[in-house]
């Protein structure tokens, strides 16, 4: 059996992110077994959408998501309707 080999990469694209929140539609978004078993969704959590696919949504644990993203200054628009 061969071991699993991680390598670190950086980002090169902006992330899309919106708040997790009480009534949040939680349809076709995906949620690791780690993160239900640390219960969430739950407040602070982050739905994370691939920018070219709306339709593939995961959630980020509010700890990840503090430990690794910043607000973009650049973007200022509302990227609710795109």
């Amino acid at each position: 059996m061969m071991a699993e080999v991680f390598k670190r990469y950086r980002r090169t694209e902006v992330a899309e992110l919106a708040d997790w929140h009480e009534g949040f539609d939680m349809s076709g978004v995906s949620i690791s077994e780690e993160d239900r078993r640390a219960g969430s969704p739950k407040a602070g959590d982050k739905i994370a959408r691939n920018p070219a696919n709306h339709a593939d949504r995961w959630l980020v644990a509010a700890a990840y998501f503090e430990a690794n993203f910043e607000p973009d200054e650049r973007e200022e628009e509302n990227l609710s309707g795109r």
